[in-house]
């Protein structure tokens, strides 16, 4: 017989982190719903134009407000988990997403813009703080599988948002009910984060952070020029798919691939899916190896890889498949989720994240537009052939110099550390004059 002995201290661990964990399950139903709040409008910009009185070119302008108050938001929600933790911030931001689902089904262009940003100031808290329970409730062996699992089902949640909701519309359920349910469901996840999420606020307030200023944990972060390259690197590697994928895919593989309607949103659809399980998939490749850049490097350099195919092979195979492919790797833009938080102090973690979210809605917001004049514009009104290719190239030249940041950032998986470790205990004996035993 073999007995297992479980020392107190692990005892102890175990039950401080098991109900940060249990939170962190109920924060994934958040991001889940919060990602499909995200995307599912855009598949029914016809009926939200009836619902608002407005052009659906107007309807566009609304829900684009939704990332002027997420990256803002997402300062906001940083210094609030870090002063009282997650047990009143994280479902406070829930609520305001509640509130922001049922003023979509109020009629009036006013009700739009006031949803639309209310969703997206409630909808910064979710990866925050599903963030922020992971690290408490994880070792840091796993952080990078949690966060890309957390990751997942917000993706999922998109491509739902988008496959499901958007038929149903179409097929006539109402609009308006659809909304108001969306907001008793995130009302619902509200109220049961409440009640779930342990208290650490006390805990918190003793944090070198909370006895300073507000700002004092993003001058920490910001100092550090690591958080700017992780910030930069997640930026262009989400690009292609929040821009392209959830906003110009369907109309750019209809003009220039003349695909149909719905074979272009089917192929769409699959790079969230792919995201669904390459989220998870390098998140744990990272934590296996112990090592953050090689997965990164990885994974990037399978996105220019399958953009060349699309481009130049798309023979090679079907659309469908190589934007899944796509996705899976594009699922590396989460590891450096793992980095900031591991390349700045503990106290800081939650700023860390909402810092993250600020410096990548920030590049999204230079190359949206940027996109838009290069590309945009001018579809439906060129060479199809060499327009594609033209869009093409754009996000893989954005993905090439995501590898080039990468080359600066510095690696900070357990991997490291242990080798780190070893080293110097090679260098102390070496110094002892003692020769290191090989066996």
């Amino acid at each position: 017989m073999i007995l297992t002995v479980i020392t107190m201290p692990e005892i102890s661990s175990s039950a401080r982190t098991r109900p940060y964990i249990v939170a962190w399950v109920f924060s994934l139903i958040f991001y889940f719903l919060e990602y499909a709040v995200r995307s599912g409008p855009a598949v029914m910009l016809p009926e939200l134009a009836g619902v608002f009185g407005v052009s659906t070119t107007e309807v566009s302008s609304i829900l684009g407000t939704y990332y002027y108050t997420y990256s803002l938001a997402g300062l906001v929600a940083g210094i609030a988990l870090d002063r009282t933790g997650a047990k009143y911030a994280l479902p406070a931001g829930v609520l305001v997403v509640a509130l922001g689902c049922a003023l979509f089904a109020v009629p009036g262009a006013w009700a739009g813009n006031a949803g639309r940003l209310l969703q997206g100031a409630g909808s910064a808290f979710a990866f925050t703080g599903s963030v922020y329970l992971a690290s408490r409730g994880f070792q840091a062996k796993s952080l990078a599988t949690a966060i890309g699992a957390t990751q997942c089902l917000g993706m999922l949640g998109g491509a739902l948002g988008q496959s499901v909701a958007g038929p149903l519309i179409h097929q006539g359920f109402d609009l308006r009910t659809f909304w108001v349910l969306m907001g008793v469901a995130n009302l619902a996840t509200c109220l049961a984060l409440f009640f779930i999420t342990p208290n650490d606020a006390a805990e918190q307030a003793q944090q070198p952070s909370a006895k300073a200023s507000l700002l004092e944990p993003y001058k920490v972060v910001f100092r550090n020029p690591q958080s700017y390259l992780c910030g930069l690197i997640v930026g262009l590697l989400f690009a292609p798919t929040t821009i392209f994928a959830m906003n110009w895919g369907v109309a750019s593989l209809q003009q220039d691939q003349q695909m149909s309607y719905a074979a272009a949103a089917w192929a769409c659809s699959m790079v969230p899916l792919g995201w669904v399980v390459g989220c998870p998939l390098l998140g744990w490749a990272a934590d296996r190896l112990g090592r953050r850049k090689p997965v990164l490097f990885a994974g990037a350099a399978c996105m220019i890889l399958l953009g060349l195919q699309e481009l130049y092979l798309p023979s090679l195979l079907p659309m469908y498949a190589s934007l899944f492919l796509f996705g899976v790797a594009s699922g590396a833009a989460m590891i450096p989720y793992s980095i900031i938080k591991e390349a700045n102090p503990d106290e800081v973690k939650g700023s860390a994240t909402g810092a993250m979210n600020f410096l990548t809605f920030g590049v999204s917001a230079v190359l949206g537009p940027l996109f838009a004049r290069l590309y945009g514009q001018t579809l439906g009104n060129a060479d199809p052939a060499a327009h594609f290719q033209t869009g093409g190239l754009f996000w893989i030249v954005c993905t090439s110099v995501a590898i080039v940041a990468a080359l600066l950032l510095r690696e900070t998986g357990t991997g490291r550390k242990t080798a780190l470790s070893t080293a110097d205990a090679r260098f102390t004996t070496g110094k002892a004059g003692v020769a290191p035993l090989h066996g």
